[in-house]
């Protein structure tokens, strides 16, 4: 096993255990900021920018002003709705830390290995036990990938499972960097079409669609499509992702991922309005069952939800 740098740090802005999904067994997700994508369905717009932000949830406000008082560049606005004025902000956490009724929630900790190990050694039995283990998601890890590394080299040293939420885009390096330590890669695949990917990514593709083939060469892979109306939840969309997977090494396996507005309310609380709005509406479960049968007439094994 190759050393640990214990000492290297990121920014993490959520741990979650005794988690069910994304992954086998009990599992505690950890969450890293930044990602390269900005998915109109983002379900944790707090994790795109790689900077702490600082949310805020206005019914548990008692307005007692301590944050305005903290506050030392302007930032604070009592008598705006959403409080946080994000365009003078800092996010240097000082209202956050002062908040009485946790209003205000700084989304974001520089954390080393060591002290992400730490946590996570809390959970050691519940992992052994439930063929459990660790996934790192975001965001997109990638971006912070010499932390990810130094931290999956970490978990396995553990003896711990890893899995890896990711879209595959990132440079070569980080690919060759990270995946040698992650034993479950959950590979988003969005669209195959240029196009269509640009438009609800911001991105286009052939960045993923080229790293795919390594990452599925270092690490058992299993491809997720999240599947959202009126923009890949098609037919023929799932025909071209079925082809595409089955050029992948080992992969024999698709999740449909249904879309839902789980995180609509996150984008109230660091002040933007949600991209997607209220027309769509979640994924009807004959469309899922649909799309679970066409990738099975594929010769692929198919998943809804994972």
């Amino acid at each position: 096993m190759a050393s640990v740098n214990y000492k290297a740090d990121g920014i993490v802005f959520d741990i979650q255990r005794f988690s069910v999904h994304d992954g086998p067994g009990i599992r505690t997700i950890v969450f890293l900021k930044g990602c390269p994508l900005s998915c109109l369905w983002c379900s944790n717009p707090e994790s795109q920018k790689l900077a702490p932000i600082v949310m805020f949830q206005r019914d548990k406000c008692i307005g007692c002003e301590k944050c305005l008082h903290a506050c030392k560049f302007g930032a604070i606005n009592l008598d705006a709705p959403k409080r946080v004025d994000h365009r003078a902000c800092t996010s240097c956490g000082e209202c956050a830390s002062i908040c009485p009724t946790g209003a205000l929630v700084l989304k974001g900790e520089r954390m080393t290995v060591e002290k992400v190990v730490s946590v996570l050694k809390k959970d050691t039995v519940t992992y052994r036990k439930s063929g459990g283990g660790i996934t790192l998601s975001g965001g997109e890890p990638l971006v912070q990938w010499a932390f990810a590394a130094e931290l999956l080299k970490a978990c396995k040293a553990q003896g711990w499972h890893t899995a890896m939420e990711t879209t595959g885009h990132a440079s070569e390096d980080a690919v060759e960097a990270v995946f040698p330590y992650v034993d479950l890669a959950l590979l988003d695949i969005k669209s195959m079409d240029p196009q269509t990917h640009k438009r609800a990514t911001g991105i286009t593709p052939e960045v993923i669609h080229r790293n795919a083939p390594r990452i599925a060469q270092l690490s058992q892979t299993v491809v997720r499509v999240p599947t959202i109306p009126s923009i890949n939840a098609t037919d023929e969309e799932f025909v071209r992702i079925s082809h595409f997977a089955k050029t992948l090494q080992g992969v024999d396996t698709i999740h449909v991922l249904p879309y839902h507005t789980y995180g609509e309310n996150k984008y109230d609380l660091i002040g933007k309005d949600y991209p997607m709005g209220g027309e769509i509406k979640p994924l009807p479960p004959e469309d899922a069952a649909r799309f679970q049968r066409i990738v099975q007439g594929q010769g692929l094994r198919c998943i809804v939800g994972g």
